[in-house]
């Protein structure tokens, strides 16, 4: 965890009047701030000549008034002269929340709150300054500590509201963008907490801890994309994922130990991106979190993009240069836990306010981190507030939610007596059950276009299913088992893998009891698991061919798709968070074949209907021979709406090249091989059926047709059939 902020022994003062000193003027935050200081400004010469007129003789000035109109400056500056100057208390009582606001809020359905706490540059009375709002309900006092009070606990004291909905607000005169704060709260019990705040837009660099009073504005001209990304998030087109580490996926050669900025991404990472035919990004959590280590799973700044890397304005540069190169972004959200720093969440007010009271609920045992209490009404509201924020302020197009599993089990890592059970004797989170299908239901209602994401292991019912059916609501969920299957399944030696062909033919038995994503994470890269490339067996040719076989299996089976940065191209050690993916190594003819592979699988996917539009639908998949174990060979088929489209995908897992080997084909004429990842220029042995195939009227594998092809080893093949001449109706299913 980060360290913990150093507090301030400055005692609360007796109650004594604070004469507002005149402090220097905020930079004008708004159109109107501007108008009225070129108005005032406009103004003074108006008035210093009214003050002239003032000391000439009284009877000429009285006929020229009587004799003369005044004029429309002359009435200005008397206006200006008769209005005493305004001057401020050191905290006005102001206040953005309606009454329907707080209604909203105190039911738990009040999902815009960060348009309402926080810190928000306003204009009050003519003065521009900062209006503070946070819930800290059990707290006797709340003030604002800052640099422009030098961080005095007393100064500036917040006002509760009167409508037990435990906010303390105010307005801070001539305070504004960049003013580094936090909160000093008097627990009920007496104890003295220094708070960063839970809906600040930015934070310091850490292991500093403060927030920072900023805004979001930010003139987008994504609107092409925000206009049609329905195209690209739809679950029956393409989906395919690269997922991104910020801080190690590349860094500076020359300053090895300092990140990128948000910007020196844009011109770096989004044309990687889009050069490797990926049709998304996905980045680990980019909210503010104080470990590094953590990779971003111990959010501490809900609402703050990770200062590490630039500003919010910066992240959204480059969210919007993805947008504009046709690749969406999702973002990785953590509502399962948060971490224990004392200037963070965790007992906000002295009390267990975010987190749940009972033990039990309310702390992690694995990651010695603490659940939030998704019972309590202004949780789930900040909580969801939270996910539209970054779906309507940042454009993001996507939310992966990450560890789904351990909020739905109550016994989730706890041994026997360490959990208790639902009123209905269950292990099932109900509290949790129920806010995961609001947070849906309020997602999917006001970002239609966009798409939810479990990171989900177990076998709960209908995570992706809509709540009106019973299920979570989630867009997709990963297919985890499929996952560790497939892994399991490549690490055996080619010779012994007859034996366990059931592990690599078991995930079409669920595949489409959900809309499944096929992941190679993060997670199975690292705490000593290796690289992907190193899970393969065998000398280095069988690695690579191996690990171009799995992927290749991985883009022709059911789902969507998603690989980590550094498995593209073949990375051999393991990912270490604290540095560069190792880049050099693509000056190598093996590591430029594999992140070859993976672009031309990008490009086939893409390509071929057959292998999106019905990902989820057990019609676009069916067996050719999924039994032969013996010779370790899979023949299936995928299809789309249109039956041109239907394709024939060929695994050998075994290093044995096959000859004249009969295949079933769906339909007579000629067919094409149009994949094959053992091509020369993939770092293959170059086994490549180069001429068309045609099937000869042969029943095998239960089709009426057949081809006689050569199989190459460790790898796949795709064959596609030669169109016939155009018929003037095409036929459909």
């Amino acid at each position: 965890m980060a360290k913990k902020t150093k507090t301030t022994d400055t005692p609360i003062p007796e109650e004594k009047p604070v004469k507002e000193k005149k402090a220097a003027k905020a930079k004008p935050a708004t159109e109107k701030t501007s108008k009225a200081k070129t108005a005032k400004a406009e103004s003074e010469p108006v008035a210093a000549t009214a003050k002239k007129a003032g000391k000439a003789k009284a009877a000429p000035v009285e006929k020229a008034v009587a004799s003369k109109p005044k004029t429309v400056k002359a009435k200005v500056a008397e206006a200006v002269q008769a209005t005493p100057p305004v001057i401020l208390k050191a905290v006005e009582p102001y206040s953005r929340f309606t009454d329907f606001d707080i209604s909203l809020f105190k039911s738990g359905k009040h999902f815009k709150l960060y348009e309402k706490f926080g810190s928000h540059v306003v204009e009050f009375q003519g003065v521009v300054g900062t209006y503070f709002a946070v819930w800290a309900p059990n707290a006797q006092y709340v003030s604002v500590i800052a640099n422009f009070n030098g961080w005095n606990r007393g100064s500036h004291s917040l006002n509760a509201r009167w409508d037990s909905s435990g906010i303390w607000e105010g307005f801070i005169p001539n305070i504004g963008v960049g003013e580094t704060y936090k909160y000093y709260i008097k627990s009920s019990t007496g104890e003295d907490l220094e708070k960063a705040d839970p809906f600040a837009l930015r934070w310091e660099v850490p292991p500093s801890t403060a927030s920072i009073v900023v805004d979001t504005f930010y003139e987008w001209t994504d609107g092409d994309w925000m206009a049609n990304r329905h195209e690209h998030n739809a679950l029956d087109k393409p989906y395919s994922v690269y997922e991104v580490h910020l801080g190690s996926w590349a860094r500076s050669p020359e300053s090895p130990d300092q990140f990128l900025t948000y910007t020196e991404l844009a011109h770096k990472l989004v044309p990687y991106v889009k050069d490797m035919g990926f049709t998304h990004v996905e980045f680990m959590p980019i909210m503010e979190h104080p470990y590094y280590p953590s990779w971003g799973y111990q959010i501490s700044g809900y609402f703050a993009a990770a200062s590490r890397y630039g500003s919010p304005q910066e992240l959204m540069f480059l969210i919007e240069e993805f947008h504009k190169a046709g690749i969406g972004v999702i973002l990785d959200w953590v509502p399962s836990h948060f971490p224990g720093d004392i200037h963070a969440l965790y007992k906000f007010d002295g009390t267990h306010l975010y987190e749940h009271e009972d033990i039990r609920k309310g702390f992690h045992p694995d990651w010695k981190s603490y659940i939030f209490n998704y019972g309590r009404n202004e949780v789930r509201a900040f909580l969801i507030s939270n996910a539209l924020f970054w779906l309507d302020r940042y454009h993001a197009d996507g939310l992966r939610v990450d560890a789904v599993a351990s909020m739905l089990y109550l016994d989730y890592s706890r041994k026997h007596g360490e959990w208790e059970a639902n009123i209905y004797g269950g292990n099932e989170n109900l509290e949790a059950i129920s806010f995961l299908k609001e947070f849906n239901e309020a997602v999917y209602s006001h970002f239609p276009s966009t798409q939810t994401i479990a990171e989900e292991s177990t076998s709960f019912t209908g995570v992706s299913r809509p709540v009106y059916l019973g299920g979570l609501g989630f867009g997709m969920k990963w297919m985890m088992g499929w996952m560790h299957d497939t892994i399991d399944y490549f690490h055996e030696d080619p010779i012994h893998r007859k034996y366990h062909h059931n592990e690599i033919t078991f995930s079409t038995i669920y595949a489409f009891t959900e809309n499944f994503m096929l992941p190679f994470s993060h997670d199975e890269v690292v705490y000593g698991k290796g690289s992907m490339l190193r899970k393969m067996p065998g000398d280095e040719w069988q690695q690579f061919a191996n690990l171009r076989l799995m992927y290749s299996y991985m883009f022709t089976h059911p789902g969507t798709k998603l690989l980590f940065m550094g498995a593209e191209f073949g990375q051999g050690d393991e990912w270490n968070y604290s540095q560069s993916l190792p880049w050099h190594v693509m000056q190598y003819p093996n590591h430029q074949g594999m992140a070859a592979t993976v672009k031309a699988l990008n490009q086939l996917y893409k390509d071929e209907p057959a292998l999106y539009e019905k990902a989820f639908d057990f019609t676009g998949f069916e067996w050719i021979d999924g039994g032969n174990a013996n010779d370790s060979i899979l023949v299936y088929g995928r299809m789309g709406h249109s039956r041109a489209d239907d394709l024939v995908i060929i695994l050998n897992m075994t290093p044995v090249p096959r000859y004249n080997y009969r295949i079933g084909v769906p339909a007579g004429g000629k067919w094409q091989e149009i994949f094959n990842s053992d091509a020369q220029n993939l770092w293959g042995s170059g086994i490549i059926n180069y001429h068309p195939v045609t099937a000869d009227a042969e029943k095998w594998h239960g089709k009426d047709n057949s081809i006689n092809i050569t199989i190459p080893p460790l790898a796949a093949t795709v064959f596609k059939k030669i169109p016939d001449a155009p018929a003037k109706y095409e036929l459909k299913r």
